[in-house]
């Protein structure tokens, strides 16, 4: 960063940059509250940075960014601010910013993922040698990774120890102002918004996306306050019947962080104690530990926990994959989720976990090809969470489900949408099925299967695999090339 010049900004005070990241609103935003409260000049700014990024951010994701940093800049007009865009690598395009405003403090609340935590502890070193100050806060997490250590200092592999540790610790009481910030003498260029193509319109495939979501801080609100109104005091309950609106559907607006953890579970304290509040506090909960596991294990995008899953032979099957990526699989429970994700960028959780089984033990199919899919169409692809979730779901992660716990779809199925409200919802072509019969339609008679104009292998698939057979073939891999392997062996994705 060169040696500073003259510039507009020096008659009202050095101003801030407010850095905004994944921390898209202006309640309980410890970064702008503190800039704010120096009483200097604030300028807002965002940089479009995806080369710093892990990975190029989804189509669901530069989705739903558009709508969150254009509800971010209403927000902050109706306090008589703004927001500055700008595009390109996050360290030369801020060390700019602060050259052209003469900003002498740069804010911006943490991030965990490793190669971001690399790339601001960069960012800190040049700034601080250039002589503007850093300051960071924490916005996304209750417990940020390394707060919550085993009683040896290390970190925890297990997630009920874990949260039982948060739990102890207690949770932060969260700021509930919204101050304006004050106002530059003048305001640095801005790029256009609709200049980042973020959003896709040939063809338009968001038709879902708008019908089902709100991107920004009013919209994350709203849907807290639906959820308190309607799904918390049987949470518990109706979590894991995809057919019933159940879930809070808060993930993407956590992902943004449009609203905090802090602010979610402070909103819970107007909820009678018991299965239901606690179930849900466990949900922040694993949110939590998927952050701890990332920070703690860099390479859990991509490399498996427990490394003995390095030998797993998974099948190399592009038509399988193509397949349940596309809600073509036959079993209508992995399909109705595919087709909900594809159309909406959202899956019931549950449905999820059976989603993933299905690749990773039905097919047999690497579970990174499953978080690669899921990472590029869902609105709330958190690399964390996701990561997390699939070496949970294939075993190879930390606190793992069994090799031998494969989910059977016709079963979870019956069990968790008994009617078949979601199949209907998402597989119209089994729509005419009773009920009964759409679970498993290459069981029914058919006289039942014609009278629901339901033709296999024409307008709704064979199944692909035989789910006896699948775990079968599934289990005796496990068995001979997993089971057993590298017991006790130390974690290595470091």
């Amino acid at each position: 960063m060169p040696p500073r010049k003259q510039h507009p900004y020096k008659d009202s005070g050095q101003p801030i940059l407010m850095w905004f990241r994944r921390d898209l609103r202006l309640t309980d935003n410890p970064a702008l509250s503190w800039a704010i409260r120096t009483g200097r000049p604030v300028i807002p700014v965002f940089i479009l940075d995806e080369g710093s990024e892990s990975r190029p951010s989804g189509g669901a994701s530069r989705w739903w960014l558009h709508g969150s940093l254009h509800a971010l800049h209403g927000d902050l007009k109706k306090l008589g601010s703004r927001l500055t865009l700008r595009r390109g690598a996050s360290g030369e395009t801020i060390a700019a910013l602060a050259q052209e405003t003469g900003a002498s403090t740069i804010v911006w609340n943490r991030l965990y993922d490793p190669k971001i935590v690399r790339r601001d502890a960069e960012i800190r070193a040049q700034c601080e040698a250039a002589g503007v100050g850093i300051r960071s806060f924490n916005a996304a997490l209750l417990f940020e990774p390394w707060t919550i250590q085993t009683g040896s200092g290390s970190p925890y592999r297990v997630f009920t120890p874990f949260w039982r540790r948060c739990l102890e610790q207690g949770f932060a009481v969260p700021e509930t102002e919204k101050p304006a910030p004050v106002p530059p003498a003048c305001w640095p260029a801005t790029e256009a918004l609709d200049t980042w193509n973020l959003r896709c319109h040939n063809p338009d495939w968001a038709a879902g996306f708008r019908k089902a979501w709100r991107p920004g801080e009013e919209g994350a609100r709203g849907r807290l306050a639906d959820f308190l109104r309607n799904g918390a005091e049987k949470y518990a309950t109706n979590r894991d019947a995809p057919g019933k609106q159940g879930t809070s559907r808060l993930s993407p607006h956590l992902h943004f962080g449009e609203i905090g953890p802090r602010q979610i579970v402070a909103a819970l304290g107007g909820i009678e104690p018991g299965a239901d509040k606690d179930a849900f506090l466990r949900e922040i909960g694993w949110r939590e530990f998927c952050h701890h596991l990332l920070f703690h294990n860099p390479k859990m995008e991509r490399v498996n926990i427990r490394r003995e899953f390095d030998r797993m032979p998974w099948r190399n099957d592009p038509d399988g994959l193509r397949r349940w990526q596309r809600g073509q699989t036959g079993y209508p429970l992995v399909d109705a989720g595919m087709r909900e994700l594809w159309t909406t960028g959202w899956m019931h959780n549950r449905v999820r976990m059976i989603a993933a089984s299905f690749l990773t033990k039905h097919l047999l199919i690497d579970w990174r090809h499953g978080a690669d899919w899921f990472l590029d169409t869902l609105v709330d692809a958190d690399l964390a969470n996701n990561s997390a979730g699939w070496q949970w779901t294939a075993g190879c992660g930390a606190d793992a489900a069994p090799y031998f716990r494969i989910f059977n779809p016709v079963a979870q199925s019956r069990r968790f949408d008994a009617a078949g409200e979601y199949l209907r919802t998402w597989i119209p072509e089994l729509r005419r099925l009773p009920g009964k019969a759409i679970h498993a339609p290459w069981q029914a008679p058919p006289s039942v299967l014609d009278k629901a104009g339901v033709r296999l292998g024409e307008n709704y698939p064979c199944p692909i695999v035989d789910h006896a057979e699948a775990r079968r073939r599934a289990l005796g891999i496990y068995r001979r090339r997993i089971r057993g392997i590298g017991k006790g062996s130390r974690n290595s994705c470091q």
